[in-house]
């Protein structure tokens, strides 16, 4: 049965009608794509630049700290060069500070509490380090001096032997807490596509 002029019309409308639809469908399937394609890899750089970035920072801290380890060994433990060593590592922690949100653009949770837990607990040996330091100096100066009685020497130099402990413990916990950070360094690695043993040949060269 032959079909009527107007059902004919129908029938192409209808085919252009679903042509359109369908080309509307795909644009809009693509665009998504697009999307989604741009924000997985725009994902994925930002978070290689925060393991590069924080990779470099730990790395540059974990020398400066061996570094204040071996000076430790020689002369004054805690003098100048030492103290130097220190605030050179503590500069790092402030730099980490100063960019901590990019710390977020790191997809494992794990890692960014060891990151941050780790540096925290650095950052708060060390100003025991430099706290303990200033006093027993100062203690040592006025027992020098002669500024303190007779009869408070002793529990003057009593509260030195106690701060010097303290001292010690808080040296401790920094170099332990350097050592955790190896691990952190070595599992940022693969995210950065980096090998960071560049960055301690890098600094102890310069």
């Amino acid at each position: 049965m032959a079909l009527k002029p107007d059902e004919m019309d129908f029938i192409q409308n209808f085919s252009t009608l679903w042509a359109v639809f369908l080309g509307a469908l795909l644009a809009t399937i693509g665009g998504f794509t697009a999307t989604q394609l741009e924000w997985h890899l725009e994902r994925r750089r930002r978070e290689r630049n925060a393991a590069l970035f924080f990779g470099e920072v730990l790395a540059t801290m974990n020398i400066l700290l061996n570094f204040a380890a071996d000076t430790k060994k020689i002369g004054d433990p805690y003098g100048p060069i030492t103290q130097r060593m220190f605030r050179s590592a503590v500069n790092e922690i402030d730099i980490y500070n100063r960019n901590r949100e990019t710390l977020y653009d790191l997809r494992s949770a794990d890692l960014r509490a060891r990151i941050h837990t780790l540096t925290l607990r650095i950052a708060m040996s060390i100003d025991g380090i430099f706290d303990t330091t200033s006093t027993i100096v100062s203690l040592q100066d006025q027992l020098r001096e002669g500024l303190i009685a007779e009869a408070r020497q002793a529990d003057a130099e009593q509260r030195i032997a106690n701060l010097t402990t303290s001292r010690e413990g808080s040296f401790d916990f920094v170099m332990e807490s350097s050592a955790q950070l190896k691990a952190v360094i070595r599992d940022l690695e693969p995210i950065a596509r980096f090998n960071f043993d560049d960055v301690e040949k890098a600094v102890r060269n310069a």
